[in-house]
């Protein structure tokens, strides 16, 4: 359909030339429709519109103002809608971008569910997506895509990350309070190897429905199984009132201790110091790094309503980034041929640095062990992170030969 336009388009050009029209072909021409469309399909209303949501496109526009794309002739558009945390609803939006309205890449994309469901879509169309929210590490397994890269994080480099550090420190029962659908799966999955494997015990384990507001009846059970970890495979709103309601029930009084397993600094905002001190999770990305990630949290908050980046809305920042690059590069929007090109140049930006994109579609670059500082030890406003460690690049994400991704080469 893309080589159809093109060639419709430029037929359309040469009749105008030759009518006097115009007297020479725009740079442009081999766009299709000579626009490079930009979908962010995320969750605008419910509990992952903080961490992600409207925030995510003030980071996809910021990203085509600093590359400069109208500068460079590259007439670029971005758009947005709610998935509502429904696959059927993302999969419907999906088809009708692609078929009606010309989407070139979607972009975002938090709950597995519906980034796996999009994932398959996105392939069949020969589009290209980019997700920085959806955290299953499946996208670059058994369900990789030649369409597909994966920016952000994942749920074995949370695993790796939080679950290491923490039975290393003799955190060695855990009990695992999951949401019931394919992040939470994969989540709790990814983190009890890590335990198992560290010489540790699963107590036991329980399943939430997305979107939960009251979490007692899971709390008792995590109290009563004598954990000394609680983990929370979870995300957003439900992490948060997991926590909050803990704080009533007395879990940390009592002697356990929460793991949020995927937190954001949202999360930390939402929660509040007094609550959410201590708590120890893996993060790709805080704005308060460098010069470089300081100066575009600025931006950014100046945008959005005060709120900090999250690691989302800076993987959506990059991803575009990297994306405009590689479609520069081509001279095309053909979505395979933009994600071959993504992968064969190295990538570089001020939130991340360097780094690379593995044939599984796995963006690789390192990782951060943070440790939420006391009240007494913040400074400022959004100053909320002490980093404890740094995860090397080549270990921060699953190696490349575990993942069991058809297009890995055996």
């Amino acid at each position: 359909m893309l080589i159809r336009r093109f060639v419709m388009v430029t037929a359309a050009l040469a009749a105008a030339a030759a009518f006097g029209g115009i007297t020479a072909v725009p740079a442009q021409t081999p766009i299709s429709d000579g626009i490079i469309k930009i979908g962010v399909l995320n969750d605008q209303s419910s509990l992952y519109a903080d961490l992600g949501g409207q925030g995510s496109v003030v980071a996809a526009k910021m990203a085509v103002e600093d590359f400069g794309a109208e500068k460079k002739g590259m007439k670029v558009e971005v758009i947005f809608a709610d998935h509502q945390n429904k696959p059927d609803v993302g999969s419907q939006i999906a088809r009708q971008w692609y078929d009606a309205e010309k989407v070139d890449m979607i972009l975002d994309v938090p709950n597995s569910g519906v980034a796996l469901a999009v994932n398959q879509i996105t392939r069949d169309k020969k589009r290209a997506m980019v997700i920085s929210s959806a955290a299953s590490s499946d996208l670059t397994g058994k369900a990789c895509s030649p369409n597909t890269v994966h920016w952000t994080y994942d749920t074995w480099a949370l695993a790796n990350g939080t679950g290491n550090a923490l039975v290393k420190q003799g955190a060695d029962t855990w009990f695992f309070i999951t949401a019931d659908y394919a992040f939470g799966h994969a989540l709790e999955r990814d983190v009890e190897a890590v335990v198992l494997k560290n010489g540790g015990k699963v107590l036991g384990k329980v399943r939430h429905p997305l979107n939960t507001q009251d979490f007692s009846s899971f709390l008792l059970q995590a109290q009563a199984s004598k954990a000394k970890v609680i983990g929370l495979a979870n995300a957003g709103g439900d992490t948060t009132n997991a926590i909050k309601q803990g704080a009533e029930f007395g879990i940390v009084r009592g002697g356990q201790n929460f793991a949020g397993l995927l937190v954001f600094l949202t999360d930390v905002h939402a929660l509040g110091l007094q609550t959410a001190q201590g708590l120890v999770f893996t993060e790709t990305f805080y704005w308060d790094l460098n010069d470089r990630t300081r100066a575009f949290a600025k931006r950014f908050a100046d945008r959005n309503r005060g709120i900090h980046p999250t690691m989302i809305h800076a993987g959506v920042y990059a991803g575009v980034t990297h994306y405009l690059k590689a479609v520069e590069a081509l001279k095309s929007d053909d979505g395979t041929k933009v994600i071959v090109r993504m992968k064969e140049i190295p990538t570089d930006d001020p939130l991340f640095g360097k780094g690379t994109i593995r044939v599984d579609g796995r963006k690789i670059h390192p990782a951060y062990l943070v440790e939420v500082k006391k009240p007494a030890e913040s400074k400022a406003p959004w100053d909320y992170y002490k980093i404890r460690a740094t995860i090397p690049a080549d270990q921060a994400f699953r190696p490349l030969d575990q993942g069991e991704c058809p297009l890995v080469k055996k």
